[in-house]
């Protein structure tokens, strides 16, 4: 791949709902699939309370690691929604009531119907970059390399396909499942001398007991496709030549 570029991103969930358990994240997986579609490489994803504090450092730290940093959830209308008032206090900039955001509440709500807590939705940092909602009227909002998200799964994923456009992205990462019947001890070694050569493939190794059936599944991952081809097939190679089976990956 040579010097070409790679695309980074950080995924901040914040919500003291997710670390207590009684919620449960399914949008980290959703945005690691969409970001890899588009050749962004996701590399570190962080679960944080609302706290303003671990919150504004967390932006602080990752934003000026990585090209792209999502964050998910706390910008809704109650009392411990502080992310937009975060973010802002993250880039030293105010928190404003902004006149496209009431727009689109405006447009969503019955007259008479925007109370003080919806008006909240409506504040973001000045010289944001508003995140269409086309499902609950509140938009999200992106301020530089920061785009700043909901936590409702279904709303999220319509405000990220809005803001796909507005990455750079390379070639897409393409991925490829081997599963074997062999133990990870057993081909570790051969494996690793694999990984030495094909430094452009990631090459996971994730153990398995289904179906009363022990094995490996190893996936590979790379933006060159010719690569991951070759890889796969040492792959292949080297179960067989060890004494191994290929097997179904369903």
């Amino acid at each position: 791949m040579g010097d070409e570029k790679i695309t980074t991103a950080a995924v901040i969930i914040i919500g003291n709902e997710i670390l207590s358990g009684r919620t449960q994240d399914q949008n980290l997986c959703y945005i690691g699939q969409r970001l890899e579609n588009l050749g962004i490489v996701l590399t570190e994803a962080r679960v944080i309370p609302d706290d303003e504090r671990i919150i504004v450092d967390t932006v602080n730290s990752l934003r000026a690691k990585y090209s792209y940093v999502f964050t998910t959830g706390g910008i809704g209308p109650t009392h411990d929604d502080i992310t937009s008032a975060s973010i802002a206090k993250a880039f030293g900039v105010r928190l404003e009531q902004n006149a496209g955001a009431m727009s689109a509440l405006k447009s969503y709500y019955e007259e008479g119907m925007i109370n003080d807590a919806r008006i909240k939705m409506a504040c973001v940092p000045e010289k944001a970059v508003l995140i269409n909602n086309p499902i609950s009227g509140a938009p999200g909002f992106q301020l530089e390399n920061v785009f700043v998200l909901p936590g409702v799964p279904l709303i999220l994923k319509a405000m990220f396909e809005g803001i796909e456009d507005r990455l750079d992205n390379g070639p897409p990462i393409v991925t490829e499942s081997i599963t074997t019947n062999m133990r990870e001890g057993q081909i570790a070694e051969a494996l690793g001398k694999i990984q030495d050569n094909y430094s452009e493939v990631s090459i996971g190794s994730y153990p398995f007991f289904k179906r009363g059936r022990l094995g490996v599944n190893l996936v590979l991952r790379s933006r060159d496709k010719k690569r991951l081809e070759s890889a796969g097939m040492e792959v292949r190679v080297m179960i067989i030549e060890s004494g191994g089976k290929i097997l179904d990956n369903s």
